[in-house]
């Protein structure tokens, strides 16, 4: 009785009745389709940005579509990986506590939901743009899938699954408007999601250290120096591709004008390609969305490479 009215005092009262379950329910569903993650579904804007049509009307609003169905997409796969990871996210400090490991969301309904949203997702991509939109959400979900069930344990494979899952939504946004995809756009897209993805691995290894054999079995098979190899090739590709897509986008837009604001745009994209690198370095980085909504010298640094490459296309 004591611990009760304390409880109550404390504002933690434990839940009761129909009405308190079904809210908890519904809150649960919700954290599992991760909203906060959909800020990497911006991607699907990068290919028609970049090509300078996103102003257009039609153009706009199918990237917009597109990103609508990469949430739903993308939210399905959470629902079926938290429904497969449940033992395995009971021994994380963290993950613990999302609904399905802590019991607040039955393991049967997350994947009735996360099957829903994946088929309703491909339907609208259908319906959206035609089948090739559609082939690359299936694409996706079916990467995502066999990802949850075998290929994340599978060492190097993991990180392509991953890092396949961020070259997608930018193809989608090709497809969805029609926009064709330069070689430089695809190896800074791929190799840009490998340095993200290894440096995710990288904190979660240092996060944690001999339980992360027992959360996720590759943890324990990468060496840290092979992690930091991968970073560091990663990094320098991503920058080398972006630097030869900046020269030669001046070359091809620059008559009439001086070329300058894509070269320029090089210096804010390397610095921050630099400091991603350092919050690695120092064993942070377990959850990109959250560096990308918080890290405040990173915001500046995206919003001042943004203003180069929009006037350079735009001027």
């Amino acid at each position: 009785m004591v611990r009760a009215v304390t409880s109550h005092r404390e504002g933690h009262p434990e839940p009761s009745g129909p009405g308190s379950a079904s809210s908890s329910r519904w809150s649960g569903l919700l954290r599992i389709a991760r909203p906060r993650h959909w800020v990497k579904n911006l991607l699907v804007f990068a290919a028609p940005a970049a090509a300078g049509v996103l102003s257009h009307g039609t153009v706009a609003a199918h990237a917009t579509g597109a990103f609508g169905v990469f949430c739903l997409a993308a939210s399905g796969t959470y629902f079926i990986n938290d429904t497969l990871d449940v033992e395995a996210d009971r021994h994380h400090p963290v993950k613990r506590r999302r609904p399905v490991a802590a019991g607040t969301v039955p393991a049967p309904l997350a994947g009735i939901v996360g099957s829903v949203l994946m088929a309703g997702a491909v339907g609208l991509a259908w319906w959206l743009a035609g089948s090739h939109l559609a082939l690359v959400i299936a694409v996706y979900v079916a990467v995502n899938v066999a990802y949850s069930v075998r290929l994340k344990h599978e060492p190097v494979v993991d990180l392509a699954c991953v890092s396949t899952g961020f070259v997608l939504r930018a193809i989608a946004g090709g497809v969805a408007t029609g926009v064709p995809l330069s070689d430089w756009f695809i190896i800074v897209s791929s190799f840009g999601a490998l340095l993200i993805v290894t440096g995710k691995r990288s904190a979660e290894q240092g996060d944690l250290g001999e339980l992360g054999g027992v959360h996720r079995r590759t943890l324990s098979e990468y060496p840290e120096a092979f992690l930091r190899s991968v970073r560091l090739l990663a990094a320098a590709v991503t920058v080398s591709a972006y630097c030869l897509w900046a020269f030669e986008r001046s070359v091809q837009s620059g008559r009439g004008h001086h070329p300058i604001w894509f070269e320029l745009s090089i210096v804010p994209f390397v610095i921050a390609i630099l400091h991603v690198e350092l919050r690695f370095a120092r064993g942070h980085g377990g959850a990109p969305e959250e560096m990308a909504l918080q890290d405040r010298t990173l915001q500046v640094l995206g919003i001042i490479w943004v203003a180069l490459v929009a006037i350079g296309i735009y001027s």
